[in-house]
């Protein structure tokens, strides 16, 4: 069983922003899996699924970001997920808009929500791939919580794309093909 979370802040009000890529990025993957995130459970939205006859979880954790390690414990917990099969999605400052970074195990690098879960599950041996927001030319807080720029949206879509296809080239291939075929990747338009 795979269990795939993506990162974000839960409400209305944090749509669409740039803090909310791992969500974006786990609704793509509802709609291509065909796995409907219908379960408000274990402090966030779940669906549950198969894909190519491998149980999938698709999980968003509703405790806000920098909370999202209590969430991902639960699930982990009551389905038995090990670390090695745990996929974090998440944004990212310090890679450019429209570049994705699969990696197989690291350090937080500043993702609040990332080090959540690194500090509550007492590892930094699990999956992530993250999705690039760009460095901020003002206050880090007022950027991840604002909403791309007009010239950023296309590159965010599709980048969020690719990362989509990153996880699935990822469940069918394995992690170590989808780091070779998409790390070097940079979205355009």
């Amino acid at each position: 069983m795979k269990l795939i979370v993506g990162l974000g802040n839960p409400g209305r009000k944090y749509e669409s922003t740039r803090h909310n890529m791992g969500f974006m990025c786990v609704d793509m993957l509802s709609d291509l899996l065909q796995i409907d995130i219908d379960k408000d459970v274990f402090h966030g939205l779940l669906g549950k699924g198969k894909y190519l006859d491998e149980d999938i979880l698709l999980f968003k954790p509703t405790t806000f970001m920098n909370l999202s390690g209590q969430a991902v414990m639960e699930v982990m917990n009551f389905f038995k997920v090990s670390l090695d099969d745990l996929l974090v999605i998440c944004d990212d400052m310090a890679l450019d808009v429209g570049q994705i970074r699969l990696r197989l195990k690291g350090s937080s690098g500043g993702q609040k929500g990332l080090q959540n879960i690194i500090d509550l599950l007492g590892s930094e041996e699990f999956k992530r791939l993250r999705i690039g927001i760009g460095k901020p030319m003002y206050d880090a807080f007022d950027y991840v919580l604002g909403k791309p720029s007009e010239d950023e949206r296309p590159l965010i879509l599709t980048s969020i794309e690719q990362a989509s296809e990153a996880v699935k080239t990822y469940l069918r291939f394995g992690f170590e093909k989808a780091m070779n075929d998409f790390n070097s990747l940079k979205a355009s338009v």
